[in-house]
């Protein structure tokens, strides 16, 4: 067949497509033990792009844990278009809006996704080919990528993570492995399919990654030997779960990682094969070979080749967040930063209220904006909250009538996916407030503790 409108030449399809032809019979996929060799696979994404057409344009495509999704993105790809990943769990309403957005998409992005939006709203994020085709390059190269490895698909194929883990794994000719026991809750089984698969690169969410460190020093487990590189992200890491990664003595690389959806997948990284030094902050590193980086009163600004395009159908949230500095273009990426002698970048906060849920970023407001769209509620306030080395969300609301909290949230569920709806929520006689009248998240949340003492 003739590819559509990617072109060949421009990015990681063709990189895969020149590894299918290189070694055919070697397994791309493993799903639950069940291998798929490259061949395999390259003839069912161009089935894929030959049903698909010439001029496919944005392709919303079920995001599942199976090698179908995998095809798709493939198949999309040699046709031209963009992929757009739609989680079936998603509410209906939400998947409705996700659809109307990516109709309005125009030129020529490798993908669209959805961030938090603070109108609640879904905000699409349009992806070039090129700076997906940069970063695949540059995360081949940082995570060492051999045919020999046996790379974990664990992030949801939902998110932009997912593709840290799928191209620079087919484009090297390794081999990735989904197995539906790495999504059971329990550490045992993760371990030994861990094992079983004989994987060699784990690419986990921070959160996940202290869970299991717990696991690893008080059941006195261990990380199969195959596993030689540890990769984490999506929160700050734990200086005492650091410290007891250290104590385990695995033999395997850690690596952390930062970057946002707009700079496209990791932007800056660091081995960490030492505690941090005084202020017990362990740093997000040093900007990639590809990242252009520039730090402004304290906020990281990240330009270069993988930015983003911007927010199809919302430029007044593109042109405030993608700005120029001496005729170079950047993100504005809302951290605060400081700089370690060695040049490494630490975290030191976010300028606004967004927080990482599960390594997903989430806009408190938008949260609140659906709680304030239920008939009984005045007022809502909404704020990340840490517990056990993981961020969640905890809701205070002001009703009109009595209400059971159980009912709002109930409500809630069936207009946004999990990752946004609280882990509780509490009714309270009024919101805290600014000196200048806006809502005091914090303020709000330490008074609604009180409430909670008091209701117990």
């Amino acid at each position: 067949m003739q590819v559509g409108r990617l072109r060949l030449g421009s990015g990681p399809v063709e990189e895969f497509l020149a590894v299918a032809a290189r070694t055919p019979d070697h397994p791309a996929i493993v799903h639950d033990g069940h291998a798929m060799t490259y061949a395999e696979l390259r003839v069912r994404a161009l089935a894929v792009a030959d049903r698909l057409g010439d001029t496919p344009g944005v392709v919303g495509v079920p995001a599942t844990r199976t090698p179908h999704t995998i095809v798709a993105l493939l198949g999309v790809w040699l046709a031209g278009g963009a992929y757009c990943p739609l989680d079936p769990t998603f509410p209906t309403d939400r998947l409705a809006r996700m659809r109307a957005a990516c109709d309005a998409v125009v030129g020529e992005p490798a993908y669209v996704l959805f961030t938090s939006g603070s109108t609640g709203t879904p905000k699409p994020v349009a992806t070039p080919v090129g700076a997906i085709a940069t970063v695949t390059r540059a995360l081949r190269d940082l995570f060492r990528i051999t045919p020999a490895d046996r790379v974990l698909q664990f992030a949801s194929l939902n998110w932009d993570t997912c593709f840290e883990e799928i191209l620079p794994t087919l484009t090297a000719g390794a081999t990735l492995v989904l197995d539906a026991d790495a999504h059971t809750g329990s550490f045992g089984r993760f371990l030994r399919m861990v094992d079983r698969a004989e994987v060699t690169v784990l690419d986990l969410p921070t959160a996940f990654w202290h869970e299991l460190v717990h696991h690893l020093t008080e059941d006195a487990a261990t990380l199969p030997d195959r596993v030689r590189l540890v990769v984490t992200g999506g929160e700050a890491v734990s200086p005492a779960r650091l410290a007891d990664w250290l104590t385990l003595g695995t033999g395997a690389t850690l690596l952390n990682t930062y970057g946002c959806t707009e700079t496209t997948l990791i932007t800056h990284a660091t081995e960490l094969a030492e505690l941090p030094a005084a202020t017990g902050k362990v740093p997000i590193g040093h900007a990639l070979p590809h990242v252009d980086e520039l730090v402004e009163d304290g906020e990281l600004l990240v330009g270069g080749p993988a930015l983003a395009t911007g927010y199809p159908g919302h430029p007044d949230q593109t042109t405030a967040k993608f700005v120029t500095r001496a005729g170079r273009r950047y993100f504005r990426t809302g951290d605060r930063v400081s700089r370690r002698a060695d040049g490494m970048l630490v975290h030191e906060g976010r300028l606004d209220g967004e927080v990482k849920i599960r390594g997903i970023r989430v806009d408190p407001a938008e949260v609140e904006a659906h709680l304030a769209g239920h008939p009984a509620v005045a007022e809502a306030a909404v704020a990340g909250v840490r517990r056990a080395n993981h961020t969640t969300l905890a809701a205070y609301v002001v009703v009109r009538v009595p209400i059971e909290p159980a009912e709002i949230l109930a409500e809630l569920r069936t207009r946004v996916p999990n990752h946004l709806v609280p882990s509780r929520l509490t009714v309270v006689p009024e919101l805290a407030r600014t000196p200048s009248g806006k809502v005091d998240r914090a303020g709000t949340h330490a008074a609604g503790q009180l409430v909670r003492e008091g209701n117990r």
